[in-house]
C-alpha cells in the first residue's frame, strides 16, 4: 500500500508540477559580428536589428541583452539623430582617457590602455525591454558601438532574447542558440 501511495504521489507530481507552462519564458541567443570600424562612436541599431529582426518580432514582452565580447570597445544607448553627438562624445572620451597619459600597460600600442579605460566607463552590455516585437527604445535613442582602438576589427556581440512570445511561436524559438 505504501508503494502504491508513493507511486501515485510521484505520478501526480509529474503531471501537475512539471507540466510545461504555456506562458513560460522563451530564450533565443545569437552571436553576430559587427563590421570593423575605426576609433569613434557609431550608431549600430539598424545593423544589430538586421540580425535579429525575425526572432525579435516573435516576442510579446521580454528583455534583450546585448553583450560585447571585447574589453577595448563598449556599448551604450544615446542620441540616434545628430551625428555631432557621437563626434562630441569621442572628443570628450579622448580628454578623459588621453593616449599620452603615463600608462604602465603599453605593450599593445598607445591606444590600448585608453581603450580599456573608456570601455569600463560605458561597459560592455545593455539590457533593453522588448515590447510587442520591438526594442522599447525611446524616440531619440539608439544603440552605439564605441570603438576605442584605432583599428579594432570586427566586434562580436552575443544577443540574448528572453520573454513571453506571441501565441504559437514558443516551439520555434524555445532555447534556440546560434553560438
Amino acid at each position: 500500500m505504501k508503494l502504491f501511495f508513493y507511486l501515485l504521489l510521484t505520478f501526480l507530481f509529474l503531471i501537475f508540477v512539471t507540466k510545461e507552462d504555456p506562458n513560460m519564458s522563451t530564450w533565443t541567443q545569437k552571436r553576430i559580428t559587427l563590421s570593423s570600424k575605426r576609433r569613434g562612436c557609431y550608431l549600430v541599431t539598424d545593423e544589430v536589428l538586421s540580425h535579429i529582426r525575425s526572432e525579435l518580432s516573435e516576442y510579446k514582452c521580454g528583455m534583450a541583452n546585448f553583450f560585447l565580447q571585447h574589453s577595448s570597445a563598449s556599448l551604450t544607448i544615446n542620441e540616434n539623430y545628430d551625428p555631432d553627438v557621437r563626434r562630441d562624445m569621442e572628443m570628450m572620451l579622448n580628454r578623459i582617457a588621453p593616449e599620452d597619459a603615463p600608462y604602465i600597460h603599453t605593450m599593445e600600442g598607445s591606444d590600448d590602455m585608453p581603450a580599456h579605460v573608456k570601455s569600463s566607463l560605458f561597459g560592455c552590455s545593455l539590457n533593453i525591454p522588448i515590447s510587442n516585437g520591438k526594442l522599447a527604445l525611446g524616440t531619440w535613442q539608439g544603440i552605439w558601438l564605441c570603438e576605442h582602438r584605432n583599428s579594432g576589427g570586427g566586434r562580436h556581440l552575443v544577443i540574448t532574447l528572453q520573454g513571453e512570445t506571441k501565441s504559437g511561436s514558443n516551439t520555434n524559438l524555445s532555447k534556440k542558440s546560434e553560438l
